[in-house]
């Protein structure tokens, strides 16, 4: 880590290689859903996967601590904030090739939002990202979770991944295909790396801090679309999209909580166990639906952790079932 004195110099480092919007001790809670968070040392957005490259090398060089997120709809970031750099993949470009042939492919930065991709290829007639209306996350991390709804996710349409091999020297990016990607249910070979343990009174374990994590990174994905009539995609999206805003909480939040269980739902045995509505702090377990824990307002992550811990305690002992967390908790806990 920087020492204090010398945290003006990696700032001003990263403002010549990243670009003026650098800051110093940026809020993480303005990065996340969750609306918590304390402090990054640094806090840079990347635009180029060159810069990216230069970005990760110079920190192995400098000794700093790098952490790597996308748009933080998935993540807790710790009230502790975070050591080093914080670096926001913010590569927002993509294009089609083919688009008239019966496939056409998608190929699209791992910064790229997720529902203006979908409005935008449903308003082209091209299918495969319907489920992906108003879900408020990214292709990068949609690819490290095979994201999903409505009875689609990532893994139907995916062919290939660009990856950021930052754990050695030097830094490289390489093109994986979709079947060396370990995909699964609400799983990657990235997630299996990153896989949270708890505690023994059963509060999220974060993994410890690497110099730069993680050391596998989308960059971004390549896609195999159909075609259909624009109409019948819009319907299909404005109906996905209708079906959200009706059965999810309106409150921030990082979407759901724990991974449904084989042949269950998170949320059916959280509310099952009596603790739907309940609140620690400015964190509630979602009257709405208790597989979300959304704040209030003045939340902290201590907050939403207690209630994490008192779902998945309950939930195993009356159930015998081990919820697994979908959120990720991030930072220096």
């Amino acid at each position: 880590m920087p020492a204090a004195d010398d945290t003006q110099t990696m700032i001003e480092e990263l403002r010549a290689l990243c670009g003026p919007r650098t800051t110093a001790n940026e809020p993480l809670a303005r990065h996340g859903t969750f609306g918590v968070g304390g402090p990054a040392q640094a806090w840079v957005s990347v635009t180029r996967e060159h810069t990216l490259l230069q970005l990760a090398s110079l920190a192995g060089e400098r000794g700093w601590p790098l952490m790597l997120v996308g748009n933080g709809t998935n993540v807790l970031y710790a009230d502790a904030g975070a050591r080093g750099i914080v670096a926001r993949m913010a590569l927002v470009e993509w294009r089609l090739e083919g688009e008239e042939s019966v496939h056409p492919q998608l190929v699209a930065g791992a910064g790229v939002s997720l529902p203006k991709l979908a409005n935008e290829l449903a308003a082209r007639g091209l299918t495969g990202f319907e489920w992906a209306a108003g879900v408020p996350g990214t292709i990068g991390g949609a690819v490290v979770s095979n994201a999903g709804a409505n009875g689609q996710c990532v893994a139907d349409t995916l062919e290939s991944a660009r990856v950021l091999l930052a754990g050695g020297t030097p830094v490289t990016v390489c093109e994986l295909p979709a079947t060396e990607l370990g995909l699964g249910y609400r799983q990657s070979r990235f997630r299996a790396g990153r896989r949270v343990v708890f505690d023994d009174v059963g509060h999220p374990a974060a993994a410890p801090r690497e110099l730069v994590e993680p050391a596998e990174m989308i960059v971004g994905a390549t896609f195999r679309l159909g075609h259909d009539l624009p109409a019948a995609v819009q319907a299909r999206v404005a109906r996905n999209k209708r079906h959200r805003k009706e059965t999810q909480p309106p409150q921030p939040s990082a979407g759901s909580v724990f991974i449904n269980p084989p042949g269950d739902y998170s949320g059916r045995l959280i509310e099952a166990v009596g603790l739907k509505g309940a609140r620690h702090g400015n964190a509630q377990i979602s009257p709405v639906h208790a597989n979300f824990i959304v704040n209030t307002g003045g939340a902290t992550a201590a907050d939403i952790v207690a209630l994490m811990a008192l779902a998945r305690r309950t939930v195993r002992e009356r159930f015998g079932i081990d919820l697994e967390l979908e959120v990720e908790p991030r930072g220096d806990w």
